[in-house]
């Protein structure tokens, strides 16, 4: 399989989330980044440990924060995973340091992976504008107001931003994760008019 391969030995994710986070979609994404060889840092709003859900309501495990997001910078990274639950990216959109992160990616012309509501922060930072991408159908209505065209696809990629609608989606997720990450594929900006 393509993730026994190694193919991101050398790179670094930097993963961003907060208390809330939808526990299979952070420890699935995160393991298959890793498989792949890469250096995975969990990133979030203040030290310690997050609390990860399961389907928003009960809680899953507990996970130790390497960096937080006054810490973090964007240029010590390959790549960007964007992990979803309601709470995590409702949390996180409220937080300029977090959305600023985000924002970096797409200056630095990153690959970008966001599952779920994780397109929230995408939405926040204005990085859907022009772009297609999926997500959990309620911010179906977010993403087309932030001038982005919405599919209902399993996993969707946009110039090296790769989206994705709900935990049945981690298989094509991940893989194809992994493998915009390993092109290395950057994330043009998009250019408002």
């Amino acid at each position: 399989m393509a993730q026994s391969q190694q193919r991101l030995t050398g790179k670094r994710v930097a993963c961003l989330a907060a208390d809330g986070v939808e526990d299979v979609e952070y420890a699935q994404s995160r393991a298959a980044a890793e498989q792949a060889g890469a250096e995975v840092h969990l990133i979030s709003l203040s030290s310690g440990e997050i609390q990860s859900m399961n389907q928003d309501i009960s809680p899953a495990n507990r996970y130790r924060v390497d960096r937080t997001v006054n810490e973090a910078d964007a240029a010590d990274y390959d790549a960007l995973l964007l992990p979803g639950g309601t709470v995590n990216p409702d949390r996180l959109r409220m937080n300029q340091q977090a959305m600023d992160l985000v924002r970096a990616f797409f200056e630095q012309q990153k690959p970008v992976a966001a599952i779920c509501h994780g397109p929230w922060s995408l939405v926040e930072t204005g990085m859907v504008n022009g772009r297609t991408v999926t997500s959990f159908p309620s911010l179906r209505t977010d993403i087309r107001n932030a001038g982005g065209n919405w599919v209902d696809q399993q996993v969707q990629v946009d110039n090296g931003l790769i989206t994705s609608r709900n935990p049945g989606d981690l298989p094509a997720f991940c893989a194809k994760m992994v493998e915009e990450f390993a092109k290395g594929e950057r994330v043009r900006q998009m250019t408002t008019a």
